[in-house]
């Protein structure tokens, strides 16, 4: 397979020289294959969320360098990777704008990854490919394209926000804990369209959960994570053969 993403011996401090230093990430090494689907967990503290933001470009490592698809992205922010990467965040707010319709939101999604230029807004082709991408949902959003996403619930837009992030198949999907603000039914919704999306899609993906049950049923690989550092590494065969009681003395 092809390698998409390389992070090589990353480290990350936070607040260095103070006494108040956090070593979040100790010298650590991970390969993601082109397709993959890997789900991270760990306690809070554990360097999940610094890891993705590394990823991401939002932090850049104090050591340690980061490939795309062959590319050194290190000392690249998070709006040049944006071509290579989509991100959900968890609070559903994060990735829609409220005040802007279904259809306005959509557009500016299309957008994301093209040179910035004076462009033909909204036709009615463009308002056809987002009723079909919509209507995979099943909630009638399909017939309600001119409603603003501020009057939404969080589900449909944490839903609405996986639609957009892959509407352009971006090489790496980055979910950060994206059901842990939604209530059961809605983040089941969410976790089975992401998984939807990314198998249809064959996108690689990177799920970061504290939900020990979807860390189970999705994704192809699972590590854990615990105090900066990889403390559990599994591959797609070795996942199958966990349970959830054994996962949950982990934590213990």
């Amino acid at each position: 397979m092809t390698e998409m993403l390389r992070a090589d011996k990353l480290t990350k401090h936070f607040n260095k020289g103070t006494p108040s230093e956090v070593l979040a990430l100790d010298h650590i090494s991970l390969q993601v294959e082109a397709k993959d689907f890997l789900v991270i967990i760990g306690s809070n503290g554990s360097g999940k969320s610094t890891l993705l933001n590394l990823i991401a470009g939002n932090y850049f490592p104090d050591e340690g360098d980061i490939s795309i698809d062959n590319i050194n992205v290190t000392s690249r922010p998070d709006y040049k990777r944006s071509k290579w990467i989509a991100r959900v965040f968890q609070d559903p707010l994060t990735g829609t704008a409220p005040e802007l319709s279904l259809l306005d939101n959509f557009r500016l999604a299309s957008l994301r990854t093209k040179r910035k230029a004076f462009r033909i807004g909204i036709d009615q082709q463009f308002r056809k490919t987002v009723q079909e991408k919509i209507s995979v949902l099943n909630l009638g959003l399909e017939n309600k394209l001119d409603t603003l996403v501020g009057k939404l619930s969080g589900g449909q837009r944490q839903a609405l926000t996986l639609l957009m992030a892959t509407m352009e198949s971006p090489k790496i999907l980055l979910l950060d804990e994206p059901t842990a603000a939604l209530d059961p039914r809605s983040s089941e919704i969410v976790i089975q369209l992401a998984d939807k999306l990314i198998r249809g899609q064959q996108l690689t993906a990177i799920l970061i959960t504290h939900n020990l049950r979807q860390a189970l049923d999705y994704g192809t690989r699972l590590i854990m994570m615990d105090k900066g550092k990889i403390l559990h590494q599994f591959s797609e065969q070795e996942k199958k053969t966990l349970s959830l009681p054994e996962m949950q003395q982990w934590f213990v």
